[in-house]
């Protein structure tokens, strides 16, 4: 199916984004190997972190400490422009969230940072009966993103609302500074902490499952996994939309991406990208927890759900791990929504598919119900 016209602006200026960004990273690399260039990256950066003396260069670990600086006061640009961009973009395409009743938790994790949980309570109607519960986790290529995000937060509140289950959302720590295995570790923590508390917060222990999309459906697809593999606790559901579960690259589907008009290079490199600011190292990529279909076995997981888009690469990680809890005799079922792209899910104010996947997501919540 052509591309949502919706999408056709937004893809002029995300492929000039990918082209500009590529070219500015060949042009550093080509700056550090020519012995003759007038400025190298460091020097570049001299303004926005202390740089050499004039008297001569500095030390290796001082020079190391400088660029670890300059590194991070990026990250952290990159992050503020992205909440800014989250910002408007609920405010011109999205829905806001109805004004549910939220409580704020802290759990800890023992060896690795504590965590963040926000609970979204939806109206139980008085009657005091424990209700059913998704540990959840938002997207953000494992390295931006937040449960305070706008379109995060405002997704979260309608869910709860539409489908009566309580979202227990997990503010997983971010890569580069926290690497994996700390995001998945505080995945188990916190549905370790949901289990013990689930009296004392009105839910149903009975009735529990995850949820994610894009890096968070990896995490979500990894703490089932660590779950079953501890013998711990009973899932009864995973709702995965636009996971990525293999991050060694070899399920993406590149044909998306050429459909868009977005050379194969270009999106390899960003897959990269992502991989080299989450993993330690490049060998952790065949790990199950950081690459769930790569699992040796996918027997004994709970029942999932999983969404996928025409126009995105992780469309073939989506299918191929569906196919393979089938093959291991889960019930799961997978979706392809035509013309759509990675984030369609943000834009209900704007795009049928949209409102459409929203409601597919509360009837797949609605089944712990059951």
């Amino acid at each position: 199916m052509p591309l949502d016209p919706f999408f056709a602006e937004r893809l002029r200026v995300h492929r000039r984004y990918l082209l500009d960004k590529n070219v500015r990273q060949v042009r550093g690399r080509l700056s550090t190997l020519w012995p003759f260039s007038r400025e190298s990256p460091r020097s570049a950066g001299a303004e926005a972190a202390p740089g050499p003396k004039a008297d001569g260069p500095l030390p290796a670990g001082e020079r190391a400490s400088v660029d670890a600086g300059t590194r991070a006061t990026a990250r952290a640009r990159h992050r503020k422009a992205a909440l800014a961009w989250d910002r408007s973009e609920l405010k011109s395409v999205g829905t806001a969230g109805p004004d549910i009743r939220t409580t704020e938790h802290r759990v800890e994790v023992p060896g690795r940072p504590a965590v963040r949980v926000r609970v979204y309570h939806p109206d139980a109607s008085g009657s005091g009966a424990a209700i059913p519960a998704v540990l959840a986790f938002f997207g953000g290529a494992f390295r931006i993103g937040s449960i305070d995000y706008p379109t995060t937060d405002a997704a979260f509140r309608r869910r709860a609302a539409a489908s009566g289950v309580a979202i227990a959302a997990v503010d997983y720590a971010l890569a580069p500074e926290h690497r994996y295995p700390v995001a998945v570790e505080q995945a188990c923590a916190a549905l370790e902490w949901l289990f013990a508390e689930a009296g004392e917060l009105g839910i149903d222990p009975d009735r529990i499952g995850v949820a994610g999309a894009s890096a968070g459906g990896n995490i979500a697809a990894a703490l089932t996994l660590a779950n079953r593999d501890r013998g711990r606790y009973p899932l009864r559901l995973q709702v995965l939309e636009v996971p990525v579960v293999d991050l060694t690259g070899k399920h993406l589907d590149l044909r998306a991406t050429r459909a868009l008009g977005i050379p194969s290079v270009i999106a390899l490199r960003e897959l990269r990208s992502v991989v080299r600011t989450y993993l330690p190292h490049k060998a952790a990529a065949r790990e199950p927890h950081a690459s769930p279909l790569l699992a040796a076995s996918h027997e004994g997981l709970p029942p999932a759900v999983i969404f996928t888009a025409e126009y995105d690469p992780l469309r073939g990680d989506g299918e191929a791990y569906a196919a393979a809890l089938r093959r291991a005799g889960v019930d799961a079922s997978a979706v392809r929504y035509l013309g759509v792209t990675h984030d369609a899910a943000i834009f209900t104010a704007v795009l049928p598919a949209a409102r459409r996947w929203h409601d597919d997501v509360v009837t797949a919540l609605r089944r712990l119900h059951d």
